[in-house]
């Protein structure tokens, strides 16, 4: 009897320590595929992480990279407008100092007579800026006294700064030798010379 309860004990001690041992190894199977998991996903986390610092540095340095050549071009366009309006204002005042009375005096009642030789030279007026008229208007009559027989007139134009516009009364046609026109035509042709030359050096840097 004593030797039977004693296997029994036995064999329950034996039995609940395979039951615990096999319960400890579940547990730490399921501890390990749970810890692998948990690594898994945080390799995944940091590759994640990595390749977004990755994208987001690159899109910062192309942002800041763009964001200086915007500015750079920015630049080389504002100086080269600046550098346009120096030359045309240059161009300009140049044009309206070379327009002295001695050369309007010649100028102009060449000008004219070429001008009225065409067939559709009718009623044709030479307008200058009223101080140019002012002093001008006795040495042109005198040159132009055939003219203005012919029914040429000598008006003042409060637009113009200097030089001179030849046409025919009703401003159908005329010829525009004042200093604006003039100055706009050496600056039409300037302005894009400076402008090619700033891009070339723009080029170089």
């Amino acid at each position: 009897m004593d030797i039977q309860v004693q296997e029994l004990i036995d064999r329950i001690k034996k039995d609940g320590v395979a039951s615990a041992e096999r319960a400890a190894a579940e547990i730490k199977a399921e501890a390990e595929r749970k810890a692998a998991a948990v690594i898994a996903e945080a390799e995944r986390n940091a590759a994640d992480l990595v390749k977004a610092a990755k994208a987001e540095t690159v899109r910062l340095e192309k942002s800041s990279v763009d964001a200086i050549q915007q500015a750079g071009r920015n630049l080389i366009l504002a100086f080269r407008d600046s550098l346009e309006r120096e030359i045309s204002a240059l161009v300009a005042s140049e044009c309206a100092a070379a327009y002295s009375a001695d050369m309007l005096q010649t100028l102009i009642p060449e000008a004219v007579k070429e001008w009225v030789k065409k067939p559709e030279a009718e009623g044709v007026s030479v307008l200058l800026s009223p101080k140019q008229l002012g002093e001008l208007e006795g040495g042109l009559k005198a040159a132009l006294k055939a003219e203005i027989a012919q029914g040429l007139e000598l008006k003042p134009d409060a637009a113009l700064s200097a030089g001179f516009r030849i046409g025919t009364k009703d401003g159908a046609a005329y010829y525009d030798f004042s200093a604006e026109a003039v100055a706009g035509l050496f600056a039409s042709y300037l302005n894009p010379r400076v402008a090619a030359v700033l891009k070339d050096a723009a080029k170089s840097l």
